[in-house]
Formats: C-alpha cells, sequence, structure tokens
C-alpha cells in the first residue's frame, strides 16, 4: 500500500478539482492537509480564516472560473453545497498559496496564503498523534511487553520525548528575523527554551555572529532605590521602590561605537588597551582575547524583563535570532522527523515500564539500552553529515594550525 495520499497536482500546485452532475451536494477533498472553514461568505470577517478557496466553471476553461463566495458548508475535509445549481460542472477547491493560485478570474479572487508550502516536505515528518495511535497498536496488547496502558500515559511520555529529543537531537531550531529597535532590546521569542546563535545580517545579506556580552556586562534582576546607606526605600504597599537599571542605562549609552558616524563615543575611557585612536572599539585590536576579540556588537539576556539586549552599534540592524523550542508549542498535530520514530518508540516503552512497580530491572535495564542507541542512531542520521561538504573543509589541511 502506497504511503503518499496527495496526487502531483494537489501537493504542489495544492488543487483538487471534482465533476459535478448537476444533483452531487458533497466532495471530500483527500489532500493531508485539514480544511479549515471559518465562514462562506467573504464579507464575513471569520472568512479569512479559511484555509481554501472554491472555484467552479461551467467548461474548465482558464479564465472562466469565478470563486464561490455563499451556498456551501464544510464538515471535518467534506464540501456541501446547499443546492445544486446547473453550472456547478467544474469545482476546484484551491489551498492557499503565495502566489494565489491558478484559478481565480481576479486579483481579488486569489487564495493567498501559504498552506500549500507549508506542506512541502511533510513526507518526512510523523505526527506525534500518528505515533501515539502507531505505538498503541505495535507495543501494547495481550502477548506484548506492555499488556495495557492509558491512552493519556502515551501522550504524556511522546511529549516528554520530545521536549527531550527537541534540545539536541531534533531539527528544532527556530529562526526569528527582526530589525533591533531604538530601545536595543527585543522581546524572547513565545516558544523560547534556549539560544543557539545570533547574527546581524549586512547588505549582501551574509550572517555576522553576535558576541554573548557576559563578559562585558551584567543585567541585574532587582533594581531598588536606595537611601544614602544602600537601604532599600519602601513604598505606602511596604514593599520595595524598583528603578530602572544604571547599568543598563551606561551599556545602552556609552558602548563601543556611536551609530551615527562609527566614531569612537566621546566620553569612554581609552584603557587597559582595548581602544586606540583610529575608531576601534573594544575587542576590535589585533591580539586581544579572543572572548573580547569581537567587531559585530554583543547581546545579552534582561532576564528582568525576558529580552534580548543589543549592544548600541546594532541599532537599526537586521539580526536572526536562533533559538531552540521544545517541540511541543503547538497540538498533536506536532512533527517531528521520520528518522527520529523508532528512538521515540523506545522512549516510550522505557518511559511506561520505568514507571511501574514490581517490573523485572532487567527488562527496564534493556529497554534503557535500546533507548540509548537507537536515539544515538537517531543524531546521526539527523546530523546530516555529508561527504563532499566533509572533503571541501579538508581541502585546507596543509594550512598550519596554531594554539
Amino acid at each position: 500500500m502506497a504511503l503518499l495520499t496527495e496526487n502531483n497536482r494537489q501537493y504542489y500546485e495544492g488543487a483538487q478539482g471534482f465533476r459535478g452532475d448537476g444533483t452531487a451536494v458533497s466532495f471530500t477533498t483527500t489532500f493531508d492537509t485539514d480544511l479549515i472553514f471559518g465562514a462562506a461568505s467573504n464579507t464575513n470577517v471569520n472568512y479569512a480564516l479559511n484555509n481554501f478557496k472554491i472555484y467552479t466553471s461551467t467548461n474548465a476553461i482558464p479564465g472562466t472560473w469565478s470563486e464561490v463566495i455563499a451556498g456551501y458548508t464544510v464538515s471535518g475535509n467534506t464540501i456541501t453545497f446547499t443546492a445544486a445549481p446547473a453550472n456547478l460542472l467544474y469545482i476546484v477547491v484551491q489551498l492557499k498559496k503565495l502566489d494565489g493560485g491558478n484559478y481565480a478570474s481576479t486579483q481579488q479572487q486569489k487564495a493567498y496564503g501559504d498552506e500549500v508550502e507549508k506542506n512541502w516536505g511533510s513526507y518526512s515528518y510523523i505526527s506525534i498523534n500518528e505515533v501515539v495511535n502507531n505505538f498503541l497498536i505495535a507495543y501494547v496488547g495481550a502477548g506484548k511487553l506492555i499488556p495495557s496502558v492509558k491512552r493519556t500515559d502515551v501522550i504524556f511520555h511522546a511529549k516528554r520525548g520530545l521536549q527531550e529529543f527537541s534540545y539536541d537531537t531534533l531539527k528544532s531550531v527556530n529562526k526569528l528575523e527582526v530589525t533591533v529597535p531604538h530601545n536595543l532590546s527585543i522581546p524572547i521569542p513565545q516558544d523560547y527554551v534556549n539560544y543557539v546563535g545570533l547574527y546581524w545580517i549586512d547588505n549582501s545579506g551574509f550572517k555576522h555572529t553576535i558576541m554573548p556580552g557576559n563578559m562585558l556586562t551584567t543585567k541585574p534582576t532587582d533594581v531598588f532605590l536606595d537611601d544614602n546607606k544602600g537601604v532599600p526605600i519602601q513604598d505606602s504597599f511596604d514593599s520595595n521602590v524598583e528603578t530602572t537599571s544604571i547599568t543598563n542605562d551606561r551599556f545602552d549609552n556609552n558602548f563601543l561605537k556611536n551609530t551615527n558616524n562609527d566614531e569612537l563615543v566621546n566620553d569612554i575611557i581609552f584603557s587597559s588597551g582595548y581602544y586606540d585612536i583610529y575608531g576601534f572599539g573594544y575587542g576590535q585590536l589585533y591580539g586581544l582575547d579572543p572572548q573580547f576579540a569581537n567587531g559585530n556588537g554583543y547581546f545579552n539576556i534582561d532576564e528582568r524583563y525576558n529580552k534580548f539586549s543589543f549592544s548600541a552599534d546594532l541599532v537599526d540592524k537586521i539580526v536572526v535570532l536562533e533559538y531552540i523550542s521544545d517541540g511541543l508549542s503547538v497540538d498533536l498535530d506536532t512533527k517531528i522527523p521520520k528518522m527520529a520514530e523508532e528512538a521515540l518508540y523506545a522512549h516510550i516503552s522505557h518511559a511506561i515500564l520505568a514507571s511501574r512497580i514490581n517490573q523485572s530491572e532487567y527488562v527496564v535495564q534493556r529497554l534503557k539500552r535500546e533507548r540509548s542507541a537507537k536515539l544515538r542512531n537517531t543524531k546521526i542520521r539527523l546530523s546530516n553529515i555529508k561527504l563532499s561538504e566533509i572533503v571541501q573543509v579538508m581541502r585546507g589541511k596543509s594550512k598550519w594550525i596554531k594554539h
């Protein structure tokens, strides 16, 4: 039985056609993507929530298609028309696409969106919901290692496994592109767990690594107004009065370069050999400690306000934040690579039996070793190592490596 469920037209074009006979009023799509239905009328604000549009034609000739904006309902993936008009001969369901698709007669009718593009490459993934169903079928039952288990338990361990795999195994790195505003900070993304790297993008599209500024400054988490003895002052509700951080202000306003003319800010103290008179800033002199040898700016994580803070020389620059998510920011349709599927089954098996009382320890240890071995294989598979790329790097092996 073939595993591909979409034909080429459905996959690449995001369209599926039906032939009406004047009597049929219901048509069921077979996309891998489920239909999302908000409203049938384009005058309803919920119409924009639809991830598809419907077009009809009497002869299927290009330029004769017209958008259907009333007279139908959607249940699941089944579209039902309230009547069967005579012109309901050719029907096309078009998932929203970056170029709008090929069936609208006017620009306003085009199905603009990215539903089709999001589905490209989906065959290499499997959803957690499918993993849970497959596990219950293949690993649970009479005569099997796990005689019975609740579906909720399997879901819990599947989610936990996905979280653990996301930190160092799965391709769960998201990349956020933003422009550094004049307050030099951006909020931490909603599904953020840890950062991988930050880069600013030049006019040629090349990335430049931004280094963490932990060794240069810090971000205070508690900033209280104090008296001349250093004792925090309380308000009328007996709580410490919070104020702005002097450390943050000095870092933001008196650091590295003046962004208007790329010259050093006048009131920087030139000391310790980190600056010179030719316009080079902190960490940009030859021969410095490598941790400070950086001309691409710095960032810090402000845990008080949960923001990324940047040095002043990065203002108005395009910055890309690469960060790790736990893979659970959406529902059970969260997808994982098929190369990690077997490792996730092994993780669930071990987690279920390891949490049960009176379970033979040798069985638990065997499953633990299987989990470790399959996870190691998954890491190798997903590392995406290409021999040609390694060869290209090793062509420089004749160069001296200096320590």
